[in-house]
Parts: structure tokens; C-alpha cells; sequence
């Protein structure tokens, strides 16, 4: 099992929200009892939300001290609050989950017993969605960019949206970083050496409220996004002679 170290807890979630006051308090609710018997924090980042979510977070936050919030005082996008979130963290590992309640929590501990034992090779695990409860033309484009995505980059990954993840948080500080990252994540990380490991996970329908980060408004830009992933992976370097450096005389 993943022990407290002296800074803090061994288990920091990180939950990027936008407009999801109705669902903060169940979601909580769920992630404390998947993690019962750890010592963990919950992390909220809310990205700009213009309802109830913050007064939710802070009166949940009054009698329940490993609840934190992080505010942007505008929403700047779902990577930029998954990178907060992950700055903020006080644990070496980060379990990273979606606000709308479509992602169960009770799998998170499998997600951390899958990066605990294929430590230290595997330096990501990413939950893989099954039964998913959207609508079929919303199936339909996430099949797509699954699909293009996997050609171009071959990464291994069917569905790289699931927000179900769990990492090292210094393996996340040191990817390069840019809006929509959190979709790429498989790849980068393969690109820095390590291997990414899965876990199928049973997608529920959201409680309230409707998405707030959408694939159509983000469709060129994540074209440009894929092109930038694919020219990172093709000009790192693995050759041993110059990862090791001597003094010459």
C-alpha cells in the first residue's frame, strides 16, 4: 500500500471542475470512501465557474480538512487545471478524475495498485472506458480521434479522454506542457521512457448539468496539437553517447 511520506499525504486527487455545483458534494462523498484507510487529499480546481461550485467547495471544506481549492478567476481549460491541480499537490502520486461524476472513484485504488506494482517502469496508468453513457454522435467522435490520434502517434491507447488516471506527480511536472496535454498524456510519457499501464473502467451517465469542455470547439486546434506531439516524439534523443557527459581534457 502507498505510505504517507513526512510532507504530507500519499495520495493527492485532483479534480478539474467548471460549472459543477450539483455534483461537487456526491462526488466527494465518493472519493473519500474509495480511498478509506489511505491517507489523501482532494484537490478541486474550479476553472472559472460562474454557478455555485465555489460556496459548495467551501462549505464541504468546514468539516473536512484534506478538501482544498484552487481558483482561476477564469476558465483558461481543462489542462491548465489539471497543471494547477498537479503544482498544488502534496503527495508524490496524483490520481486526476473528471467533476461531472461520469468517472466512478471506486476504481481509483486499482489504478494505484496497477502504478504501485509496475513501479518504476510504468509512470502512468490511464483508466479505459467501457459502457459509455454518451450519446452515439459524441461515441462517434471520441472513436475518431482515438483513432487518427493512434495512428499518428501510436501510442497503445484507445481512449485517452477517460479523465480516470493516476501518475508521479514529478513525471507530470516534467512534460512539456501545453493547452490540451491532458490528452496526449500516453504518448509523452512513453516519450520520456516510461510505460503506461490500463485499467477498464465502467463510464456512468453525469448527475446535472451539461459538458463544459467540448470536442468540436477544440477540433483544429487539437489537429495542431497532434502535429506538435508527433514533431516532440520524433526529435527526442535516445542515444546513449549523449545522455552521458565526461569532462574532456
Amino acid at each position: 500500500m502507498l505510505q504517507r511520506n513526512d510532507s504530507g499525504p500519499a495520495v493527492s486527487v485532483v479534480v478539474p471542475v467548471r460549472n459543477e455545483a450539483g455534483n461537487v458534494a456526491p462526488l466527494v462523498a465518493e472519493i473519500a470512501a474509495a480511498l478509506a484507510g489511505r491517507v489523501f487529499e482532494i484537490l478541486y480546481v474550479n476553472d472559472g465557474s460562474r454557478d455555485g461550485t465555489e460556496q459548495e467547495l467551501r462549505g464541504l471544506m468546514t468539516l473536512r480538512p484534506w478538501l482544498r481549492q484552487l481558483r482561476h478567476a477564469q476558465s483558461c481549460g481543462q489542462s491548465a487545471a489539471v497543471r494547477s491541480g498537479v503544482i498544488a499537490a502534496r503527495a508524490a502520486v496524483v490520481v486526476t478524475l473528471d467533476g461531472d461524476g461520469q468517472n466512478d472513484p471506486a476504481f481509483i485504488p486499482a489504478l494505484l495498485a496497477a502504478l504501485e506494482q509496475g513501479a518504476p517502469q510504468i509512470g502512468l496508468v490511464a483508466g479505459q472506458r467501457v459502457g459509455r453513457k454518451a450519446t452515439g454522435f459524441k461515441r462517434w467522435q471520441s472513436r475518431t480521434a482515438n483513432a487518427v490520434r493512434d495512428a499518428v502517434l501510436k501510442d497503445g491507447t484507445r481512449d485517452t479522454g477517460c479523465g480516470l488516471k493516476a501518475f508521479r506527480r514529478d513525471l507530470f511536472l516534467a512534460l512539456p506542457y501545453f493547452d490540451g496535454l491532458h490528452r496526449f498524456l500516453p504518448a509523452l510519457v512513453r516519450r520520456e521512457g516510461y510505460d503506461v499501464g490500463y485499467v477498464d473502467v465502467v463510464d456512468r451517465p453525469r448527475r446535472h448539468g451539461t459538458s463544459n469542455y467540448g470536442l468540436w470547439d477544440r477540433l483544429w486546434v487539437g489537429i495542431l496539437d497532434l502535429a506538435g506531439v508527433w514533431w516532440l516524439i520524433r526529435r527526442r534523443r535516445r542515444v546513449p553517447e549523449c545522455e552521458e557527459v565526461t569532462l574532456a581534457r
